[in-house]
């Protein structure tokens, strides 16, 4: 058994594309995440403690996403996901990230599944 959070559609704010002229302004990507947790909701008290802070998880996702600049939403889905294993508590993610550049389309978007790697 797995229990998982989920944060969908989150807006982010971040320097991305292959031409410079794109990565010259900031724009908006929206990033879904699902959290697979080490351990299950039972026992948890209603203590914020003993699972993975929402919030705190998208602050950090926010600080990646605004750091540099990247030509790949390939290699951002990569950071981000980075980012959201390091939290303590963290078994894996799946992490979907939209990019709105298209004309007559809602978006592209890449999916990614990173585990923590065990040391």
């Amino acid at each position: 058994m797995s229990d998982s959070i989920h944060i969908k559609g989150l807006r982010l704010s971040t320097r991305v594309g292959v031409p410079e002229e794109e990565r010259a302004t900031a724009q908006s990507v929206a990033v879904s995440a699902s959290i697979t947790l080490s351990k299950s909701f039972k026992g948890f008290d209603d203590c914020i403690e003993h699972t993975i802070d929402y919030y705190q998880v998208s602050l950090k996702l926010r600080e990646v996403a605004a750091t540099g600049e990247r030509k790949l939403i390939e290699t951002l889905a990569e950071d981000l996901a980075a980012a959201v294993v390091e939290f303590d508590g963290v078994c894996a993610v799946t992490l979907e990230v939209e990019k709105f550049i298209l004309p007559d389309c809602d978006s592209v978007s890449v999916v990614i599944t990173r585990a923590r790697e065990h040391v």
